[in-house]
């Protein structure tokens, strides 16, 4: 028996867990339990969208809140340290790259706990983002290496890092992405107002805008809004508006065109449900560079650089940039391109199945 302890720190971190806590549920050798940390707090997770994940709700949640790195990082290893003396795990499993990787990592190795690390070795090379940082100082002390595409693999080896302990298993997000799919086909209400709107408008964009390095400061918020709106005159833009952006649209008084139409925080499958069928996706989120690319939806990344390149390989991201004139011309390219088909390496929806063969062959 190995007794697991998977960490959350976010919403999408669940999206990431779940695959590998369905998989585990069918191997009698593996114990698993879920720590949500409550890095973002504002997020209100119901019994139903843990159903529609196929896991229960955590075993533990650290209520970290909000605070800056260093006060969040530490609230979450004080609690995590407690979890860990209370259930003495053979493995801490981390996925991804927010505070909550970092910090439970530390207090795992301290406390002679192996480390797993599912998206192992993505790597943007740019230290002013956090996730950066988490990422690879989380690398540095980790047992465990699931990676999900070549470059991780690259990464890891340029690192020093043991061959032996590096996997290219694919995606866990992937794995997830085909779970709701299949569940979205069986059939699924996403509710009147977004039947509506999705038959109303054949020919759409979806956009995401999030990362406190776009919307925080008032003339990189205004320059691609610019290049937003005059997309928006060709092409209509549904627009979930995450909290925090919508908060710096309000405070900056952006003008956002009526034609990019503003909704409120979709679940997955909400979002899912309008995205598939998107004529192209406009975002600055990691992941939803990988799903684009694992339906071979046409995708504009709304940053300067991108720890996944794969998705940028294989044909269907383009690396759009936050200036006006780089994000329209990687729109213009965008309709030239022919729509992608074909799928990364191991991006099948077998990954968490991977992990956990590799995890018990050594165990």
């Amino acid at each position: 028996m190995i007794r697991v302890l998977l960490i959350a720190g976010a919403r999408p971190n669940f999206m990431k867990i779940a695959p590998l806590y369905r998989e585990a549920a069918r191997r009698p050798r593996v114990e698993c339990k879920l720590v949500h940390t409550g890095q973002h707090y504002d997020y209100q997770m119901s019994q139903t969208f843990f159903e529609e994940l196929g896991t229960p709700r955590p075993h533990y949640f650290l209520a970290a809140g909000s605070g800056s790195h260093a006060v969040q990082t530490a609230k979450i290893m004080i609690g995590f340290e407690e979890v860990c003396e209370k259930e003495k795990p053979d493995l801490t499993m981390v996925v991804g790259d927010v505070n909550s990787t970092l910090a439970c990592t530390i207090v795992a190795k301290k406390l002679q706990i192996e480390v797993a690390h599912v998206e192992a070795g993505l790597r943007s090379l740019d230290l002013s983002m956090p996730e950066e940082i988490n990422r690879m100082v989380t690398d540095s002390i980790t047992d465990h290496f699931f990676v999900t595409e070549p470059s991780g693999v690259s990464n890891l080896l340029r690192e020093g890092k043991p061959k032996e302990r590096i996997h290219f298993v694919g995606q866990v997000m992937i794995d997830n992405l085909f779970h709701q799919l299949k569940a979205i086909e069986n059939g699924f209400d996403p509710g009147p107002a977004l039947s509506r709107l999705k038959n109303e408008s054949r020919d759409y964009a979806f956009l995401t805008l999030h990362r406190p390095s776009n919307v925080d400061r008032k003339e990189k918020l205004i320059e691609i809004f610019d290049a937003l709106n005059a997309i928006g005159e060709k092409r209509r833009i549904f627009f979930p508006v995450h909290p925090r952006t919508r908060g710096q649209l309000d405070q900056f008084r952006i003008s956002v065109s009526p034609n990019i139409v503003q909704l409120p925080p979709l679940g997955f499958k909400e979002a899912l449900y309008l995205w598939k069928d998107a004529s192209i996706v406009m975002t600055d989120s990691g992941g939803l560079q990988e799903e684009t690319t694992g339906l071979g939806v046409p995708c504009i990344t709304l940053r300067e650089n991108t720890e996944r390149p794969v998705t940028i390989d294989m044909g269907t991201n383009i690396l759009g940039g936050t200036t006006r004139a780089r994000i329209l011309e990687a729109y213009r390219l965008s309709t030239l391109k022919p729509k992608v088909r074909s799928c990364p390496p191991k991006w099948d929806g077998r990954a968490s199945e991977r992990i956990w063969q590799i995890l018990l062959a050594r165990s």
